[in-house]
Order: C-alpha cells, then structure tokens, then sequence
C-alpha cells in the first residue's frame, strides 16, 4: 500500500465477509447491517490486526471526522537553515563504539544512519515482504480461526511458508476465510533470495 491509498480494511460477520475497502466505506456498509447479534470483526488489511468498530479516534477515515469541518493550517514561520526534508527526530542509543564509529561517517551520524537503513531496506526487501505477510497472516487467524480444527497445524505451516501444507490444514474452514487468509499471506510463500556476502 502506496502512500497515496487510502486505509482499508475487512469486515466479518463469524465467519462471513460482509464489507471490504476503505474504512470509510466499510463503516457505510456496517451501518446498513444489522449487528444486534454480534460476530463482527474488522481487519485492517494492511496489518491483519483486528481493529475495534467504531474506528478509534485519530483515524482519518473515520465517519466522525469525514463530516468534520476542514480547517486552514496555519502558515509556517519560516525557518532559518536547512530545509527538514521530512526527516523524523527519534532516539537512539547505541553502544559507544558505535557512536565513535558514525561520528568518522560522511555527513555525520544522521547520514550515515540514513545511508544504512536505506542499504538494509534493498538488502533485505524480499525477506522482510515474506516476515511481514507472515506476520498479518497469522494475526488474522488467530483472531478469527483460532478454534477451527486444524488451526495449530495450519500455524506452523504459515511460518513454514508451505502453502499446500497449508492448504490443507484450512480445507475446511469457511470459504471467505480460506480466501481471505490466502490473500494477506500472498507474499509469504515467495522464494527469497539469500542475503548477499557481506564485504571482508
């Protein structure tokens, strides 16, 4: 999901899937519905993490702040130096040869940190595409299929990225959430590639 893309998420009611998009048009489709027996539960699709409905404050997509009066920001004083371009400020804390070892860097420690996350980001790419669908796969299940028969088998073969093995083990689990659980966990079969040696 670009940064452009809205939110989305999925919602079930048991173990059928009722609604799916953005949140905004999820949370249109719930209000048709009658949830008086409760069941429901909504993913976010980015994640696999369970997410309370009504959304929770601060989401931007939620039907209390879509009705929200839009409000001019406040122009910015201008600054004096270089430019932010976007950068976060966070802590870190490392060990003292580690700081010694980025105050030599090019640029500084900032630079240099920047420069190896970037490194590490194109290094590890494919594995972590695999960790990460694994990851928000699981989540899903756990939530909504952690009694089902199979489930624990059904488990270890997500994190053994064995896709028939998997599929087995989900053979009888309600439709919506065999093709659900395949869609978050698209990724997590892909073969990955091994890291490259690193420099002697």
């Amino acid at each position: 999901m670009n940064e452009n893309t809205p939110p989305r998420c999925t919602a079930f009611l048991g173990a059928r899937r009722v609604a799916f998009g953005p949140y905004d048009e999820v949370a249109r489709a719930l209000a048709a519905l009658d949830l008086s027996a409760g069941g429901l539960l909504v993913f976010d699709d980015a994640s696999g993490a369970q997410v309370d409905h009504p959304w929770p404050p601060g989401w931007g997509a939620a039907p209390s702040s879509a009705d929200a009066p839009t409000r001019a920001a406040p122009a910015a004083a201008p600054q004096v130096g270089r430019p932010r371009m976007g950068v976060v400020a966070r802590e870190v804390t490392l060990l003292p040869r580690h700081w010694d070892w980025l105050s030599q860097q090019p640029g500084g420690a900032s630079a240099a940190l920047r420069r190896l996350v970037e490194e590490a980001r194109r290094n590890h790419a494919g594995r972590d595409s695999v960790r990460l669908a694994t990851e928000r796969a699981y989540r899903f299940m756990s939530a909504i299929a952690g009694g089902f028969e199979g489930f624990e088998e059904a488990s270890r073969a997500l994190f053994a990225h064995d896709a028939q093995a998997l599929a087995r083990c989900t053979a009888t689990w309600p439709p919506d959430v065999q093709t659900h659980l395949n869609w978050l966990a698209r990724d997590a079969f892909t073969p990955v590639d091994p890291a490259p040696p690193s420099a002697s």
